[in-house]
């Protein structure tokens, strides 16, 4: 059934802004960005049919354009509207820096990186440059890899760590296969850098393994 022939208080759109956005489904949710549903099935229903396939709002919004138009009705415009929307919501949380931050707990940094490596094709090794109260001086790309690595050079992370006049860092990098856990190579180069920062007076606060939808931290996992 079309959705214009719903009760009104059961419409997507009309509930939202009766009651607010917490009060819908995912389904729902969906349904009010990509706006249209396909041939014999409505917005909602396209929407529960993606979440069924795909198992949740973070593996929909993380999708190929081939893994999401598995679900038919899925087509490009509507890969482009959420991935617009996704790009908003960074956007959002980067906005966010502008302003001092402290990164005293892990849940911020966390979340930021998370934010902004996750979902990345290649390898990316980055660094967080902090001042002597943990506010963010810059994020910096330091390293790209191929599919599965990334060379990494503690020289170059010094030699930044220095032009930014850095007191201490917060060190991440993303695993294309969505799978968090530190490699031993990951620890192994975690090590060298330490060891390198220390002779520059910069603390390593912490590591960061950017997955799919979850994070690893070196610090909490006590590698550091």
């Amino acid at each position: 059934m079309k959705m214009m022939k719903w009760p009104e208080h059961e419409r997507p759109r009309e509930k939202l802004l009766k009651f607010g956005a917490e009060t819908l489904s995912d389904a729902e949710l969906l349904a009010i960005i990509i706006s249209t549903g396909s041939k014999g099935r409505n917005a909602v229903e396209l929407g529960r049919e993606a979440l069924a396939r795909h198992g949740s709002v973070r593996a929909i919004v993380s999708a190929s354009k081939a893994q999401l138009s598995q679900t038919t009705g899925f087509g490009l415009a509507k890969y482009a509207t959420l991935n617009a929307c996704f790009e908003l919501t960074k956007r959002s949380l980067a906005e966010s820096l502008t302003k001092p931050q402290s990164f005293t707990h892990a849940e911020s940094a966390s979340d930021y990186l998370l934010a902004q490596l996750q979902r990345k094709p290649h390898e990316i090794f980055a660094m967080l440059l902090l001042d002597s109260q943990h506010q963010l001086i810059a994020f910096r790309h330091m390293f790209k890899g191929t599919i599965n690595s990334a060379a990494v050079y503690p020289r170059e992370l010094v030699k930044q760590a220095l032009e930014d006049n850095a007191a201490a860092v917060i060190l991440a990098h993303n695993h294309p296969s969505g799978v968090a856990e530190p490699s031993q190579a990951d620890i192994q180069i975690t090590g060298r850098i330490q060891r390198a920062m220390e002779l520059i007076d910069v603390r390593v606060l912490d590591h960061f393994v950017i997955g799919d939808g979850e994070t690893v931290s070196f610090a909490q996992r006590g590698l550091l």
